[in-house]
């Protein structure tokens, strides 16, 4: 029987995107692993590849389509034994979408629970799983929000379905109440302008970020920090790394502090979830990278166990591929909290909004020479200011005081974060 290709969600928190290019047409013959079409997600514009053999028959979508919910019919494929110049099936009904439309403006998206390592929604759709196992089970009648995932970050594969059985109706989500929002002002008559649209990847940010300032309590904690103990074991840790082609940057040894100083503070290393709070037991630090329109968070998973090299290097990959468009999902979704440096741009300080469901995010300000006491008397330093901010919701301002004073020492003190 034709089979039946659906939007797929190539982002933990995707729920819509734009099918920006078909790279296949009708009548191709394709067979598992082909790119299909490029897609632009919440968090970068990715290929969508097939799992299936056979030769397309219908594109449902057209190329621009803005809207396109995850789950919804995007094209019919013939499989290999079957009259690919047949007429092709009707589509189920999906959602409207609109082509994109440069000067249209945007709606205001729907408010959805936010990101990271998030427990799994009770929509399928939100559910991380394989296109082949939500066809099975689609086709088993299985809901597969209640089926356990056992691959990479909890995903649902093939394995996992089709040894489940069929389950009742998913019980319908309350409504929430609508968020009122200001309408967007207009441009001011007679100043040459021009409108952009909006990426799903800048929508999405917005929304979270204007979330994140809504729902939580932000307590913002400061220290000064001497790196000249650090910048001299840099140098020193350089020289010895140069012949395996590692170079270890101020922000890989800032990664490893704060990860040390979250296993030293573990009420900082914590989640907030309504009636309980998440304890995690390890480390992973989302590296804020700035790419083409937006920003996205590769995760340096076990930063606490892993040695500079190992985190020099895994960072220099993620962030190429971050810049290329080619992270997977599970590279950057999930982490249990951020780091921000702005200090290669000249900033001084800042103050990070909190990358939800994650309770603290550290921003990292430039080195610089200031005057500083060193061994009570006034000298002149490398300082860098740190700004930690804490949703205090989960974690006291006590605990927040305790984690920076443990990142300024193990900045200071270097030698501590390679024990």
């Amino acid at each position: 029987m034709p089979i039946e290709i659906k939007m797929p969600a190539l982002s933990p928190t995707m729920e819509e995107g734009t099918l920006a290019k078909w790279l296949v047409k009708e009548g191709d013959t394709v067979k598992s692993g082909d790119i299909l079409a490029e897609i632009e997600t919440d968090k970068a514009t990715m290929e969508f590849e097939t799992i299936d053999e056979g030769t397309i028959q219908k594109l449902l979508v057209a190329e621009g389509t803005d809207g396109v919910k995850v789950g919804a019919p995007i094209l019919i494929m013939a499989g290999e034994d079957e009259d690919a110049s047949a007429p092709a099936p009707k589509a189920d009904a999906a959602p409207a979408a609109k082509p994109a439309a440069a000067a249209e403006p945007q709606k205001e998206p729907e408010v959805a629970k936010a990101a990271t390592p998030a427990p799994v929604a009770a929509s399928g759709d939100r559910v991380k799983a394989s296109p082949l196992a939500r066809r099975i089970a689609e086709q088993k009648g299985v809901d597969i929000s209640a089926v356990t995932g056992s691959g990479p970050n909890g995903r649902v594969v093939k394995a996992d379905v089709e040894g489940a059985q069929p389950g009742a109706a998913r019980p319908a989500a309350a409504p929430s109440a609508p968020v009122a929002t200001a309408a967007p002002a207009p441009a001011p008559e007679g100043v040459p302008s021009e409108t952009v649209k909006l990426s799903n990847m800048r929508k999405t940010i917005a929304r979270r970020l204007t979330e994140s300032k809504q729902q939580v309590p932000h307590i913002y904690l400061t220290v000064d920090i001497n790196l000249d103990a650090l910048l001299k074991l840099r140098g020193e840790l350089n020289k010895g790394l140069e012949s395996r082609g590692v170079k270890l940057s101020v922000n890989d040894m800032l990664i490893k502090a704060q990860a040390a100083a979250l296993m030293e503070v573990p009420a900082c290393n914590v989640q907030f979830a309504g009636d309980t709070l998440i304890q995690f037991k390890r480390a992973d630090i989302s590296v804020a990278v700035s790419i083409p329109g937006g920003l996205i968070t590769p995760v340096v998973t076990g930063a606490d166990t892993k040695s500079l090299s190992a985190i020099a290097s895994e960072i220099k990959d993620l962030a190429g591929r971050a810049r290329e468009g080619k992270l997977q999902p599970h590279e950057y979704a999930g982490g249990t909290a951020s780091l921000s440096n702005m200090g290669m741009f000249g900033i001084k300080q800042f103050e990070a909004i909190i990358n939800p469901p994650q309770a603290m995010i550290l921003a990292i300000g430039a080195g610089e020479k200031r005057p500083y006491v060193v061994n009570d008397s006034l000298q002149i330093a490398t300082v860098m200011s740190a700004t930690g901010s804490f949703d205090h919701r989960a974690i006291d301002g006590s605990d927040g005081a305790a984690f920076m004073a443990a990142f300024k020492r193990l900045c200071e003190n270097p030698l501590g974060m390679l024990a």
